[in-house]
C-alpha cells in the first residue's frame, strides 16, 4: 500500500518564507484600512469584521479599531481565520493589478508534473486561506499551477500543529493515513501529522532550521515516492 497522495505546506516548503514576510504581509498591512473602508458593506468583509470583534471581545469596536486589531495580528502573524480571509481578498487585488507574482520554488514546480504522471494526488495545507493558496499557485512565477492540485486545506480544517487537523484531512480525501505523505519545514506540524499516522518528511531550505528525528530533504528533487 504505497503513497497515493502528497500534502505540502506552503511557506518555507513550496514558497519562500521571505516572499510571504517581505511582500505579501506588508502589502496587506498597507492596503488594509482603505480596503475595509471601501468594502465594509460586502457581506464577506462584514462577516470578517464581526468575527474580529468577537475574537477580540470588543463587540463595539468601530472600523478604525478593527483595522488596528488586524494590523496587530498581522505583526504577530496571528493565525485568525477572519484575518486570513481578508488578507486573501487584499492579495487578490494585488495579484490582479500585477503588484507581485506568487513565488514558488522551481524544484516544486518541476516535481508537480512528475506527481501527476505517477498518478499521485497533490494537496496544499496552509494557515493562509484556501483562496490565498489558489491565488499564489494561479499567479506563480511559472504561470497557473492550480490544475496540478487536487485540493487545498486551511485553518478551517484545524490548527496545523494539532493531530486533529490531519485526521480531518485523512477523512476528507478518503485514504488511509499511511497512503499520505506530508511535507513541511516545521517540526511541530510534522509531529502532529505523524501522530495522525501520516508519513512525513521535513523540508530543510535553510541551514538555520531546527531539525528533529524525521527524514529531511533540501529540495523536492530529492523526494522519491514509491
Amino acid at each position: 500500500m504505497g503513497i497515493r497522495a502528497i500534502v505540502v505546506d506552503t511557506a518555507g516548503t513550496t514558497t519562500d518564507l521571505n516572499f510571504i514576510e517581505d511582500v505579501l504581509f506588508p502589502y496587506s498591512a498597507k492596503e488594509l484600512a482603505s480596503f475595509l473602508e471601501a468594502n465594509q458593506h460586502n457581506v464577506l468583509v462584514d462577516n470578517c469584521i464581526c468575527d474580529v470583534q468577537d475574537i477580540a471581545l470588543e463587540p463595539d469596536a468601530d472600523l478604525a479599531r478593527v483595522t488596528e486589531i488586524l494590523l496587530q495580528w498581522i505583526a504577530e502573524d496571528r493565525k485568525a481565520t477572519p484575518l486570513k480571509t481578508l488578507q486573501g481578498l487584499i492579495w487578490k487585488q494585488g495579484y490582479a493589478n500585477g503588484k507581485f507574482k506568487g513565488h514558488i520554488f522551481p524544484d516544486f514546480i518541476e516535481a508537480l508534473d512528475g506527481y501527476k504522471q505517477q498518478g499521485l494526488r497533490v494537496y496544499s495545507f496552509s494557515s493562509g486561506s484556501v483562496d490565498a493558496q489558489k491565488l499564489l499557485f494561479s499567479h506563480s512565477d511559472a504561470g497557473d499551477l492550480t490544475d496540478k492540485f487536487n485540493g487545498h486545506f486551511d485553518t478551517r480544517t484545524g490548527n496545523k500543529r494539532f493531530k486533529q487537523a490531519y485526521c480531518n484531512i485523512v477523512n476528507t480525501i478518503s485514504l488511509s493515513p499511511k497512503q499520505i505523505l506530508f511535507v513541511s519545514d516545521v517540526l511541530e506540524e510534522l509531529k502532529a501529522a505523524s501522530e495522525a499516522g501520516l508519513n512525513v518528511v521535513q523540508m530543510v531550505r535553510d541551514d538555520s532550521q531546527r531539525t528533529g528525528d524525521f527524514r529531511t530533504i533540501n529540495s523536492f528533487s530529492e523526494l522519491t515516492i514509491d
